[in-house]
This record gives C-alpha cells, sequence and structure tokens, in this order.
C-alpha cells in the first residue's frame, strides 16, 4: 500500500469509509457469529479485507493485518475488536439476524458489542497504514471474546510480533477506559454430614455453607482504586440437598470475582481459602485487572482530543494481554446483551474520524534495548 502525506481525512472520504463499514457491519449482523460459531463471519471479513487490497493472515477465525512498512526496531500498537457476538437474548422485538436501519440507527445482534469498533478499526488501520508512521501497526480481529476462550487472542498473540500497547474497541463512548476490572468465578463446597432431618442427626452444610457466605458479602479488601473501586465479590449459585427430609452433606456454591488493579487473582483466592471453611477451586486465574497510566502517549492523546479517562466495571479481552492497553470504541456498554441492540451511524462516522486523528503521529516509546 503506498505511503500518502496528503490530508488525513476529508469529509467526502470519511462519508465512504463509514458508507463502506455500515455495509461491512450489516453483512456480519445477517451471518450469526455467536462466541465459537464465527467461521462464516470471519470469511466475510477476510473477503472484504482482501478486495480492499490488504494483506491478512489467519489462525482460526481469527485474522489481523500488519503495515507493509513492519520494522521489528519499531513499537508496535495493537488495533484489536472481537468477531464474535453473545447468543441473542429475550425480548428482540426485530430479528436480531437482520440488520435494520431506522434514521441513524443500525439494529441487530452484535452491532455495538463489538461490531462498531471492529469495523472502525479496520477502516481507521487502513487511514494509517497509507501513511507513515513512527510505529508499526497491527490490526486484529480475534474470536471468542464473549466466552474468554482459548482460540481467541490468547491464541494469537504468541503468533504476532512483540506488541508495546493496544487500542481495544469496546463500546466506550470513545470515552478511554484507562483501567478495566478482573474477573475470576470460584466453586466453593462446604462438607457437612447426612442425617435424617426429623432427628438431631448429621452436620448440615448448608448452614456451614451459610456462614461463609455471611463472610463473602461482609468483607471488603482494603486496598479500593481510584478507577476501579473496590474489589467485588457476589454469590451467585448455590446448590444443595437432595430431598426435604434428609440433612445436607453437601453445599456447592458459586462467587463472582471482579478484581481491581491492586490485586492479583491469585492474591485474592488466597484471602478467601483463608477465611472460608469451605473447600475452594479457582476456575481460572487468567483474566487479571488491567490499567494504562495517564501519562501514556495513547491516553495523553485521547485527552487532547476532549476525552475523560474512566476506569470500566466490564471485562474484555485486555485482561489476556500482558503489555499496556486502552479500551475505547463506538456505542454505549449498556446496550451490548441487550435485546433491540444498535448502533448509531454517526458513532461509527465518529469513531473513524477519533481514531485517526488520535492515532496518526503518535509518537510511542522506541522500543528499549535497541
Amino acid at each position: 500500500m503506498p505511503f500518502s502525506s496528503a490530508p488525513i481525512l476529508s469529509e467526502e472520504r470519511l462519508s465512504q469509509l463509514t458508507s463502506e463499514a455500515v455495509e461491512l457491519l450489516s453483512s456480519l449482523i445477517s451471518t450469526p457469529r455467536i462466541s465459537r460459531e464465527e467461521t462464516a463471519a470471519a470469511d466475510i471479513f477476510a473477503h472484504f479485507i482482501e478486495s480492499a487490497g490488504v494483506g491478512y493472515h489467519r489462525e482460526a477465525n481469527n485474522i489481523w493485518c500488519i503495515t507493509d512498512d513492519y520494522d521489528a526496531a519499531r513499537s508496535t500498537l495493537l488495533l484489536n475488536a472481537h468477531l464474535d457476538t453473545v447468543r441473542p437474548a429475550s425480548g428482540w422485538q426485530r430479528d436480531p439476524f437482520k440488520p435494520s436501519l431506522e434514521g441513524d440507527c443500525l439494529y441487530g445482534l452484535g452491532s455495538n458489542d463489538d461490531g462498531a469498533s471492529l469495523v472502525s478499526l479496520l477502516q481507521a488501520f487502513r487511514v494509517l497504514a497509507a501513511r507513515r508512521q513512527t510505529y508499526n501497526i497491527i490490526f486484529l480481529a480475534s474470536a471468542e471474546e464473549e466466552v474468554s476462550g482459548k482460540n481467541g487472542v490468547e491464541r494469537v498473540l504468541p503468533l504476532l510480533p512483540p506488541i508495546s500497547v493496544a487500542l481495544v474497541g469496546e463500546p466506550t463512548g470513545m470515552q478511554p477506559a484507562i483501567a478495566e476490572k478482573g474477573l475470576m468465578v470460584l466453586d466453593l463446597t462446604a462438607h457437612g454430614k447426612s442425617g435424617h432431618a426429623a432427628r438431631n442427626e448429621g452436620v448440615n452444610a448448608l448452614y456451614k455453607a451459610v456462614d461463609d457466605i455471611l463472610w463473602l458479602r461482609s468483607y471488603q479488601f482494603p486496598l479500593v482504586s481510584e478507577l476501579l473501586g473496590a474489589v467485588k465479590m457476589s454469590v451467585t449459585q448455590i446448590e444443595a440437598g437432595t430431598q426435604h427430609n434428609v440433612v445436607p452433606d453437601s453445599c456447592h456454591f458459586v462467587v463472582d470475582v471482579r478484581s481491581n488493579e491492586l490485586y492479583s487473582n491469585e492474591e485474592i483466592y488466597d484471602e478467601v481459602c483463608r477465611n472460608v471453611e469451605a473447600e475452594v477451586k479457582a476456575r481460572s486465574f487468567r483474566l487479571g485487572s488491567s490499567r494504562i497510566d495517564t501519562s501514556h502517549p495513547l491516553v495523553q492523546s485521547a485527552i487532547l482530543l476532549g476525552r475523560t479517562p474512566f476506569g470500566s466495571p466490564t471485562l474484555s479481552d485486555q485482561a489476556l494481554m500482558h503489555f499496556p492497553s486502552m479500551k475505547m470504541g463506538p456505542g454505549q456498554s449498556s446496550r451490548s446483551h441487550t435485546a433491540d441492540e444498535y448502533i448509531c451511524i454517526s458513532e461509527i462516522r465518529q469513531a473513524i474520524g477519533d481514531y485517526v486523528a488520535m492515532l496518526d503521529g503518535l509518537q510511542l516509546a522506541p522500543l528499549s534495548g535497541l
């Protein structure tokens, strides 16, 4: 792709890019792409990239592009958004797989989360790749984000060159999320001894679980983040007993833990184990909290656009990135995973323009040791 020194984006060019992005997003909406079932959508996405004259790589249902002038001595910016969606919520009044344009609003499953960010970042990549930058750019459309699957970002990152910083497209109203809560799910089992409920027999595992649940409900981790607040533990499921007249000998319950950046998931797990009697098992430690310093050039570039950094309570693929990252994209998090999800065309147009304005000429620190 030849480099250009022409003005960055004319209104006409921005309108063309927006129209193409909306057309691509409409095609994606028409193609079910539930997590782990993204193959057809990835095919459509790859075809669009190829028809635009951009080279790409593919691993499973993950697709990425690298600027032609890649130089290993320079810093590398990763632009990332995800292809997949959740299953449609009950209550849709429209066909979730039929794109419906009503005024400025495009309705359809995955329009807001995460289709708008996906197509906007791709268009921004195309513009930026045609202009000489002082850093490398990789665009990645990833799979299985909604289930934190092993065949998404986690599978691709080892195949990419070293990343200096990432811009993750998620619906934030184009405000920069510079911190994000992590996630850990705990399975706890309280053990007792069965007995007849009519007699004073057995050890009721439910009662033992209640004691632990009361601790989980009331305990406050002392370190509170300015951006993300306190660590939050919520008991979300419980199961015990076989029938009404049998004292249960075990009680299983599930705890949803949302960590801030001041604790690792392992540290939280250890604290829970020290304070409850139940057996504790973590499903995974891999989805940690993340934070990027406000002094980072990427954050400062967003601030220069008049944007306000904040902390996000929702999880994204940032949790699997062990390098600085910032989350920022068109749409609103409150629309995600809801019936009659939509994105505004004007939001896509603004996102393309803002991404280009924010990233063109960005000065990233050179790689250390070179």
